[in-house]
């Protein structure tokens, strides 16, 4: 049996949580879950913590990098969490920036972030409806 991460639905946010070590399949395996989790769920933002990662090579950050380009495109933000030190050290060191990822130290404070950033968007696209709505009605 394949290891398999759980993604869990909360309000407009999916949040899994990678607690094993992460190789080559499980990674293609978590795009692949997540991004269909994403349009079932229509959901907004993704959390992932990556707190129990002691080691990322070059294919696992690459894989954190495509996961979070592809959320973006199916309208979803991605933040990752949890970031341990000698994580950080070797992205940097392998020259991955995680263009297009927002990380906070824990939890508590990613799940700020997506209800400060995911949130106002919401209400950014709602306030667009409604002006394209007067505007319709206007033009009646």
């Amino acid at each position: 049996m394949t290891d398999k991460i759980p993604i869990l639905k909360m309000g407009n946010y999916l949040l899994l949580s990678i607690q094993v070590d992460m190789h080559d399949q499980l990674a293609l395996d978590l795009q692949e879950d997540l991004t269909e989790q994403i349009v079932r769920h229509n959901a907004k933002g993704v959390l992932i913590d990556i707190s129990a990662l002691e080691i990322v090579d070059s294919f696992i950050g690459r894989m954190l990098s495509h996961i979070a380009n592809v959320s973006r495109i199916l309208d979803a933000r991605v933040i990752v969490v949890g970031m341990q030190p000698a994580v950080a050290i070797t992205l940097v060191e392998l020259g991955l920036s995680l263009e297009g990822i927002a990380t906070a130290l824990n939890v508590e404070k990613g799940m700020r972030w997506l209800e400060r950033n995911v949130d106002a968007g919401m209400l950014a696209e709602a306030d667009d409806d409604e002006d394209r709505d007067a505007a319709t009605e206007a033009g009646d």
